[in-house]
């Protein structure tokens, strides 16, 4: 099953999210055959995580972590997997403290979070794996601490905002409603706009692409509403800026250059409705410079 897209997805998603706390290192090798995609990530200092607005994503990430993200359930033999890679990682690690006449804190060890649509029963208990119900919400679920993993199974996730950006990573419909959360995040939203346009990135370079499966189909059937809400933004943006790039021209022809207080001209010339756009566009050969500064002054 091929699952390239959904690799790319995730791990552009991810970067995204998380380069401004710290240090992102992806997988760097997709193939036709793989199912998850894989982050590592070693925060550059400590992470508010009660007040961060990645929620719970920034609590996962308040420590030395790698991060696996998996289109569909795993089996034990994938999580046995899993825990051989980073046996191999911890003995690398003492390795180098070794060589150094140190010693390494097993607390300080990089966690491993394998990332789930959902998770059963039987899988769970067989690596006996136990929610922390003190300290971590519901669909986080812990292996004895000697093992450094953790599954979360994103369909337990409570649905609130500090789980949001986990959400997002699920399957059905606890994507499409994290994805419609998204949209109705305030425009302002620094995380929203970012996760739009790297969303609509990924869309458009599948855009062309023939050799699709049914997950990768369903993925982008799940994101169509972040994808539309992301083109229109990107269209309102671009006339916006058409707009901008008239006027100064306009002005520039007009008085030579646009200083300081033309600027704010400008600004409040794009605050106009269309038809009073065009209308101010007309009248713009006729106004001395003062006239048009004490026109928009009530503006300012």
């Amino acid at each position: 099953m091929t699952q390239k897209f959904y690799s790319l997805f995730v791990e552009h998603y991810l970067e995204g999210l998380l380069s401004p706390l710290g240090s992102v290192e992806v997988s760097g090798v997709i193939t036709d055959s793989e199912r998850r995609g894989i982050v590592l990530f070693f925060p550059k200092g400590t992470i508010q995580t009660e007040r961060h607005s990645l929620g719970l994503l920034a609590k996962v990430a308040q420590s030395d972590c790698s991060i696996e993200v998996y289109c569909e359930q795993i089996s034990e033999t994938e999580v046995r997997s899993c825990l051989h890679k980073l046996l191999n990682v911890f003995s690398t690690l003492n390795c180098r403290v070794s060589a150094e006449g140190k010693s390494l804190d097993d607390n300080n060890l990089p966690r491993l979070w394998i990332l789930v649509p959902s998770a059963s029963q039987d899988l769970l208990n067989g690596f006996g794996a136990q929610l922390e119900r003190e300290n971590w919400s519901s669909g986080i679920y812990f292996l004895p601490n000697i093992f450094r993993i953790a599954i979360v199974a994103i369909n337990q996730l409570p649905v609130t905002s500090e789980t949001l950006w986990l959400r997002l990573l699920g399957r059905g419909t606890v994507q499409q409603q994290a994805v419609s959360e998204l949209v109705a995040l305030p425009p302002e939203n620094i995380i929203r706009r970012n996760v739009l346009e790297i969303i609509y990135r990924w869309r458009l370079s599948v855009m062309t692409q023939t050799d699709l499966t049914e997950d990768d189909q369903e993925l982008i059937m799940n994101l169509t509403e972040a994808y539309q809400e992301a083109r229109a933004q990107a269209v309102q943006e671009g006339v916006e800026q058409e707009r901008r790039q008239v006027v100064e021209n306009l002005l520039r022809f007009r008085f030579g250059s646009v200083d300081e207080e033309l600027s704010r001209v400008v600004n409040n010339l794009l605050l106009l409705a269309p038809d009073d756009f065009a209308r101010v566009l007309l009248e713009l050969s006729s106004l001395s410079r003062e006239e048009l500064l004490a026109r928009f002054n009530s503006h300012q």
